[in-house]
């Protein structure tokens, strides 16, 4: 399984960024994913998932301002970012899971990673 981001970047605090996790169509569809993060020296966070049956759940640190989605056309895993905070800076991860219909936070739940993008917020 093969999951490659991009979109990471700078943004000054209450902008917008969005990330993409480029993948199969067999483990889009198949797959719960879920997008993590991890800010040096502090244990990695789940941030979004989404599961095959299109479910979602969230982070109450991220509701209302992130919006996970799957997009079949380009067969990425997507994370937009809106009303930024400086306490989101982290890198961040997408990930999948074979247990398609899970809607999990916890990172150990999830098999596969990608390879990981900085997001910067800046106040």
């Amino acid at each position: 399984v093969q999951l490659l981001e991009s979109g990471g970047g700078s943004v000054q605090s209450g902008g917008s960024l969005r990330l993409s996790c480029a993948t199969s169509r067999f483990v889009l569809s198949g797959h719960s994913m879920g997008w993590f993060r991890q800010v040096p020296g502090k244990a990695r966070e789940g941030v979004a998932t989404i599961n095959s049956s299109g479910s979602t759940r969230y982070a109450d640190s991220v509701k209302g301002r992130f919006t996970i989605s799957r997009d079949y056309a380009t067969n990425t895993l997507d994370l937009q970012m809106n009303s930024l905070k400086p306490e989101d800076t982290a890198i961040y991860y997408c990930a999948a899971n074979s247990r398609a219909l899970w809607l999990e936070l916890d990172p150990s739940a999830y098999n596969y990673w990608s390879q990981g993008t900085q997001v910067t917020v800046s106040s």
